[in-house]
């Protein structure tokens, strides 16, 4: 971790263990080196820095590509290891360089929903998750945030304090589907991103905070 990041992190997680009083299971599951996708469900803003600030690693984060236009915030997104997408959350540039740091053996979250949750119960996976994973070499681990919906959604403007908590699951590998994604024609590819996307959420769906 760069000293940007180091702080940054460590104002989070007393924020998190202060106010909001967190819980954390099984964060010793992200391996410690390498590439690494950590695939997160999404229901707040609260969420990035949450599965993030659990980590003993630096990862990479997304963030809107209008938002490195001002030189003081670029300069820190950039020094968090934000990557910038555009307004949609994809891009040829934008995937290029996730793709990039994957190879380059960093992590990054993914949200394999594609954008916040307006209800607070989980979306159907988009398939562009998909694509990242089969084109990239990296590990895949599944996580789940409780308690952020309730803190901080779509509709409240203020963080109400309530517990939350941040569970990470077992690591998926998607070796065969690689493989087959290798030799396969263009139709079964897209359907192998969307088959890897949901194998991704429905991991994500069994995770409970209290469970192994």
């Amino acid at each position: 971790m760069n000293l940007s990041y180091r702080i940054g992190w460590s104002c989070f997680r007393m924020m998190y263990a202060g106010y909001f009083r967190w819980q954390v299971f099984n964060a010793e599951r992200v391996p410690l080196k390498g590439g690494v996708i950590i695939a997160s469900n999404h229901a707040s803003f609260l969420d990035p820095p949450l599965v993030g600030s659990a980590l003993s690693r630096d990862i990479n984060y997304l963030a809107r590509e209008s938002l490195f236009r001002y030189p003081g915030i670029g300069a820190l997104l950039r020094s968090w290891n934000a990557v910038p997408v555009d307004r949609d959350g994809g891009g040829a540039k934008g995937l290029k360089i996730i793709l990039n740091r994957l190879l380059d053996g960093n992590g990054i979250i993914l949200f394999p929903e594609g954008t916040r949750t307006k209800d607070g119960k989980l979306q159907p996976a988009r398939s562009g998750i998909g694509l990242i994973v089969i084109k990239s070499e990296a590990v895949v681990v599944p996580v789940r945030t409780f308690g952020t919906f309730e803190c901080y959604n779509r509709k409240w403007k203020f963080h109400l304090p309530k517990r939350l908590a941040v569970k990470y699951g077992q690591p998926m590998k998607f070796e065969a589907l690689r493989a087959e994604a290798k030799t396969c024609d263009k139709t079964r590819l897209k359907e192998i991103y969307q088959q890897v996307a949901d194998e991704i959420m429905a991991a994500i769906a069994k995770l409970e905070p209290h469970a192994d």
